[in-house]
């Protein structure tokens, strides 16, 4: 008779970091995003960190670490791009908890999912820092230009995927 067993999914595939890997990660995403837009000008359509923070966030699977994983990294981000400090931070906080909320509930190693969730998260991320700067930071004069956050995300979800699959060999289980 097969036994049952009450773990719950999150507990089974909670996954952690070496903490090189949690450090080393976010930061060569950071410079690399950096570096990338200023050598071309094109390259700037990707949001790296944004990736990386919805990769840590969905593969730990708690709101509390994806929501400070997004917070630092958006951190960091405003620090080396030069705008003002708090504005990635606050929005890629949001996208963290709700990755993290998300990773708890649906299967998050699933291709399809991965591509509707970056794509989805990228559109988010477009509106929020449209709403920091337009009602936080009162620039009123700032538009949300559609088309170019739907190529904008197009291009991310491109991106995200192979650096999800190259991410995945860093899990380790819990």
């Amino acid at each position: 008779m097969p036994s049952l067993s009450y773990t719950s999914r999150r507990e089974l595939e909670e996954h952690s970091f070496s903490p090189a890997v949690t450090l080393l990660v976010p930061v060569a995403a950071i410079v690399l995003q950096v570096l990338l837009a200023k050598l071309y000008w094109r390259l700037s359509i990707l949001d790296l960190p944004l990736i990386v923070a919805i990769f840590f966030a969905v593969s730990r699977r708690n709101p509390a670490a994806g929501t400070l994983t997004g917070a630092a990294i958006g951190l960091a981000q405003d620090a080396l791009t030069g705008r003002p400090i708090g504005v990635n931070g606050m929005a890629k906080s949001v996208i963290g908890y709700i990755a993290s909320s998300i990773g708890v509930q649906v299967d998050v190693d699933n291709l399809t999912t991965r591509v509707v969730m970056n794509f989805g998260f990228s559109l988010l991320n477009s509106l929020l820092l449209f709403l920091i700067n337009r009602r936080l930071l009162g620039q009123a004069d700032l538009h949300l230009q559609w088309v170019h956050e739907l190529i904008r995300a197009g291009a991310n979800t491109l991106v995200a995927v192979p650096i999800f699959l190259l991410l995945d060999y860093t899990k380790r289980p819990e």
